[in-house]
């Protein structure tokens, strides 16, 4: 069975390359700066790990295929600037161009074998108790089998 870290790490660096701003893993992402690594500023995405599914042989066998699903997080100040993020992880995670993959998802020693939006908060983008953080949330599933 695949490892996830490897997958969760491609998954992150696509979301960076599609999007053109900071992902974090599980955090607020941070960048170098003059003093050193700090936060970023928004707009920026969160990568969470969900549950994962697996198909195929039983556990002990490492050519079993695996599910893993993740969150996504677009944050930003404006509703329009979590959609605008949004619209660009759902092209980089699902969308194609000319029946292919418009962005490529790379994870050493297996084969993605199939990306699905799962949920899509639909436009409707959570605004914090401030009011100075709205947040759009989609998840996806990454299956990959060992290469």
């Amino acid at each position: 069975m695949t490892a996830r870290l490897p997958v969760t790490r491609a998954l992150a660096a696509l979301v960076e390359q599609a999007t053109g701003r900071p992902c974090g893993t599980g955090e607020l992402p941070r960048v170098e700066g003059d003093s050193g690594w700090e936060p970023a500023s928004a707009p920026y995405t969160i990568l969470d790990s969900l549950p994962g599914e697996f198909g195929g042989p039983p556990f002990w066998d490492w050519h079993a295929d695996a599910a893993w699903s993740y969150q996504v997080t677009s944050v930003g100040e404006r509703g329009d600037q979590v959609e605008w993020l949004a619209d660009r992880v759902r092209v980089g995670v699902v969308g194609r161009t000319d029946g292919r993959w418009a962005y490529d998802l790379h994870v050493p020693e297996a084969r993605v074998i199939d990306r699905e939006l799962t949920y899509d908060s639909g436009g409707e983008p959570s605004v914090s108790a401030a009011g100075a953080i709205v947040s759009y949330v989609q998840r996806v599933t990454i299956t990959v089998t060992p290469a």
